[in-house]
């Protein structure tokens, strides 16, 4: 793996709507050769991919790490490596830790602990609060992902719910907002109905009633309208209902929309029916929703309303989860099988490997304006992963990489691996080995 030049032979290259045949030449850092054959000289590891498929490494646009201040669950070095195997090669990572990111001082120790511990290349979130605006319009557009708004408080005490704040915050933006969209008030009548009932012992399976499509889309509407008074460079994060995919429109390309929206594996995968089998570890903000909702999403998915893939990877301990319904956190790990889990949907015929691609690695380039990455193209970063559609393998606690141990997919037998996963040209991922000798890069944004 110390070598910095590889080759990758015989291989079917999916990227920007294609799927073609040849092979890729990485040097240093970039990708220096793609073609339908490539011959070098000199040193070099070349690697036979017949029979594999090469796809730009997924940008995940919202996972949850934990760091600092809530490692007992989850921390960059643990989880950063749980990204590389899954074929996530870059994330954004959201500013709910201990001490909260809601200075410019705060976020660059984050940064310092991505260069100290990511293998995966990193961006992190300047978190919005009710009275840190004057901090939120220090960030530089050109080196931080975005501002994350919580306009429900979810975990982590972060809600804006000041309705001035939040007219400077979609005023004044420099840089693109990502919100959370659940009304607070909303959830806290149907939450203090529902203990009146059942105590701290409510069953799972109400948690969708609790946290309704009515406090979805109230949040959501409200942040929608807000953006388009203010042309706010808005990005609407985990849409679980379907009445919310109506506020999103497909009438015009990505690059030129002001208003985007994404959807999660578990959004696309679980429904309500689910949670008799796995209750609180498939609990969630926003829930997890009915059938029809998920419907809805992958139809708005597919036709250009919804943009991005992406996870919202966020675990807690196996003692947290075991918590009754109103002190288990909501949330999980599912970094590590996005990728395969979007391969399953590709097996089953709801999506193709091109749209996999576009979703989970080009639309978050794009809508992020992420320099040099996303997409196999001479001269870019070499972010890639080696995928092999036809070797399964099951999830157990046994292989699960998250530090948390556990999945909601445990049990669950995926038809497609995981080989190999460059970041920026360092093979950091190779049948089941990592190579912990270089760590990830700092994305950088074309703002």
């Amino acid at each position: 793996m110390s070598t910095s030049r590889y080759l990758i032979k015989n291989i079917q290259i999916v990227n920007e709507g294609k799927i073609t045949a040849g092979d890729v030449l990485i040097e240093g850092q970039r990708i220096a050769k793609i073609a339908p054959e490539i011959s070098v000289d000199g040193n070099v590891l070349e690697i036979d991919g017949e029979g594999k498929h090469l796809l730009p490494g997924l940008i995940d646009d919202q996972v949850h790490f934990r760091e600092p201040g809530l490692t007992h669950k989850a921390e960059i070095y643990t989880e950063a490596k749980s990204a590389v195997a899954g074929g996530v090669t870059s994330f954004m990572e959201m500013p709910n830790v201990v001490p909260q990111t809601v200075t410019q001082e705060l976020l660059e120790s984050k940064y310092q602990l991505g260069r100290e511990k990511s293998l995966a290349n990193y961006s992190f979130f300047m978190g919005a609060t009710n009275d840190n605006l004057d901090e939120v319009l220090k960030t530089d557009p050109k080196t931080v992902c975005g501002i994350k708004v919580f306009m429900g408080s979810s975990t982590g005490n972060m809600l804006v719910d000041d309705e001035s704040t939040l007219e400077k915050l979609y005023a004044n933006a420099p840089i693109l907002l990502a919100t959370h969209c659940e009304d607070e008030g909303t959830i806290r009548k149907n939450m203090e109905a529902h203990i009146a009932e059942y105590g701290d012992d409510i069953p799972f399976h109400l948690h969708p009633v609790i946290r309704s499509e009515e406090a979805c889309y109230l949040s959501s509407s409200m942040a929608v309208a807000l953006a388009k008074k203010h042309n706010t460079r808005l990005h609407i994060l985990h849409i679980s209902t379907g009445k919310e995919t109506n506020l999103f429109g497909n009438d015009r390309p990505l690059i030129e929309k002001r208003i985007t929206s994404e959807a999660c594996i578990h959004h696309l995968w679980f429904t309500d029916a689910d949670y008799a089998e796995k209750a609180q570890w498939i609990k969630w903000n926003p829930a997890v929703k009915s059938a029809n909702d998920r419907s809805q999403i992958w139809e708005a998915l597919l036709d250009d309303r919804i943009d991005v893939i992406a996870t919202d990877h966020a675990p807690h301990t196996i003692a947290e989860k075991e918590n009754p319904y109103t002190k288990a956190p909501s949330g999980g790990p599912l970094v590590q099988h996005s990728l395969v889990a979007l391969l399953d949907f590709y097996h089953e015929g709801k999506i193709s490997l091109e749209r996999i691609v576009e979703k989970a690695c080009h639309a978050p380039a794009q809508c992020f304006e992420v320099a040099e990455r996303g997409y196999l193209r001479e001269g870019y970063f070499a972010d890639l992963a080696l995928v092999d559609l036809n070797k399964p393998w099951t999830v157990s606690k046994a292989n699960v990489l998250s530090k948390c141990g556990w999945s909601p997919f445990e049990g669950h037998t995926f038809k497609s691996s995981v080989e190999k996963v460059w970041v920026s040209g360092h093979l950091a991922y190779a049948d089941g080995q990592f190579d912990e000798s270089k760590k990830g890069e700092r994305l950088a944004f074309e703002r």
